[in-house]
């Protein structure tokens, strides 16, 4: 592998990483908000976190840079009082990463604990488990199989991001040049096909290689569950 191919692999997996590490306690706490409450504006709740699906991915990277740009009033306030910025980084790209899959990681939570049987966790509460512990010894290993699933969606779904990382934190050499951004800068050289062609293969390798990981992970947690 050449080093703008390292470079861009590295910065895909930290990214995509980054971007599943710090959406998957919100994503746990949505799916259960949605699975398991009943409360007015629940479809309207639900609307908005399912909306990057169907948005174009121009419009949340535009969206990210009104709102976490110097300018803007997240970017502005963390810029003025932290010294924080998060336009044009990696940071950045982990954000717009992270909203583009978190709609994948939530459905696929919430459709394990819509099928968990409530039996079960209201036979620990009785036993004297309180519903944190109930929580974590009863329902997560139960939902194990989605959240492994959610996770390796929205890792996957992560790595392929481009439409609103290069609007959110455009395309710097070394910062935010991830795979698909890499690939498409490749394509506006002239012969350079030979090397897209190559990060080409390695973008398919890398989001194959998440796929068979999920499906080998979910058969795995299934499998100890059953014996």
């Amino acid at each position: 592998m050449t080093p703008l191919e390292m470079e861009a692999l590295y910065l895909s997996l930290l990214v995509s990483g980054w971007a599943v590490l710090c959406s998957l306690p919100f994503g746990i706490g949505c799916a259960w908000l949605l699975a398991r409450c009943d409360f007015p504006g629940k479809a309207l709740v639900d609307g908005i976190i399912h909306l990057p699906l169907v948005l174009p991915p121009v419009v949340v990277g535009y969206f990210l840079l009104v709102m976490l740009g110097r300018r803007g009033p997240i970017g502005g306030w963390l810029w003025d009082w932290f010294g924080v910025t998060l336009a044009f980084t990696w940071k950045g790209a982990a954000i717009a990463s992270a909203v583009i899959a978190f709609p994948l990681m939530v459905r696929a939570i919430r459709l394990s604990l819509e099928g968990v049987d409530r039996g079960l966790e209201q036979a620990a509460r009785t036993l004297g488990c309180g519903p944190v512990r109930t929580f974590f010894t009863v329902t997560l290993p139960l939902v194990a199989p989605g959240l492994l699933t959610g996770v390796i969606l929205a890792f996957a779904r992560s790595l392929s991001e481009f439409g609103a990382t290069i609007t959110f934190v455009s395309n710097i050499p070394g910062e935010t040049r991830t795979l698909p951004i890499a690939l498409y800068a490749l394509t506006q050289v002239p012969g350079s096909d030979a090397a897209a062609l190559r990060l080409c293969v390695i973008s398919v390798v890398v989001a194959f290689a998440a796929l068979l990981a999920s499906e080998f992970l979910s058969r795995r947690v299934q499998a100890r569950m059953g014996g």
